[in-house]
């Protein structure tokens, strides 16, 4: 067992309640005494919980007052004597007992408010969690999201970068797609974007057209903002078509969407 581990499972918690059974309470009390990071979590989380405890401590409810009350005035002590009358006496005292028994089901209930605020806290501390997760995937999606713009940006900037839009025919009128073409470093991007979505069976696949002859370029997935393909030396026009999902090793013509003369 190591730190991962604990605080993956929430051990600290149950250590200070006591709760774990002696095999895992020994594994942690040895990982405490070896890693300080662990043994600072443990120690922040029991200062929070004192510090809750302080904050909000509250007088117990005056039904309890009232039925400790009522327990010492059955057993001959009136309310207003209250618990410091009470004198020690020798032999068998039954009022001494009924005293300690009505305290100890006082100690019990505020016992069991405090663990229940306890748990609350600990919850508290795991949506928090849970709200830094979802935080920081939603960062990585911005930055990728942000990467992508500053490449598209890039690509318009750059002089050797030519752009071809690709228009959809009247298989596919909505369709589009921007090829970005750089003959002088033999590279190909295209942005599918504004391809309209396939079935889970389908997918897009380019072609290059050279001599007559059509040169698979790749597939064209549209969860993608740029997608990278095979450059083709001497492509008279760029072509792309509705495949099976995994691409076709010739293109299927009839189903052909998009094609323009380069």
């Amino acid at each position: 067992m190591d730190r991962k581990t604990i605080l993956e499972k929430g051990l600290l918690l149950p250590y200070l309640l006591d709760e774990l059974d002696e095999k895992e309470r020994l594994e942690v009390e040895k990982v405490l005494a070896e890693d300080a990071i662990l043994k600072a979590e443990l120690n922040s989380l029991e200062s929070s919980f004192e510090k809750m405890a302080l904050e909000n401590a509250v007088a117990p409810p005056s039904s309890i007052r009232k039925r400790l009350e009522d327990t010492l005035g059955a057993a001959g002590t009136t309310p207003d004597e209250k618990v410091r009358s009470i004198r020690p006496k020798t032999g068998f005292d039954g009022t001494r007992l009924l005293v300690a028994a009505s305290l100890a089901a006082l100690f019990a209930l505020t016992s069991f408010w405090f663990y229940s605020r306890w748990q609350d806290a600990e919850e508290n501390i795991r949506l928090v969690r849970e709200e830094q997760q979802q935080l920081q995937k939603s960062i990585e999606v911005l930055s990728n999201e942000l990467q992508d713009v500053q490449q598209l940006n890039g690509l318009l900037a750059d002089r050797d970068v030519i752009p071809v839009l690709m228009e959809g025919n009247r298989l596919s009128p909505e369709a589009r797609a921007v090829a970005f073409l750089n003959h002088k470093t033999r590279s190909v991007l295209v942005n599918p974007k504004a391809l309209p979505k396939l079935s889970t069976e389908e997918t897009y696949q380019m072609w290059a057209d050279v001599d007559g002859e059509m040169i698979n370029m790749g597939l064209v997935p549209t969860d993608q903002d740029l997608v990278s393909l095979a450059y083709i030396e001497g492509a008279e026009s760029l072509n792309i078509t509705i495949e099976p999902k995994g691409g076709s090793e010739h293109p299927t013509v009839e189903r052909l969407i998009s094609n323009v003369y380069l």
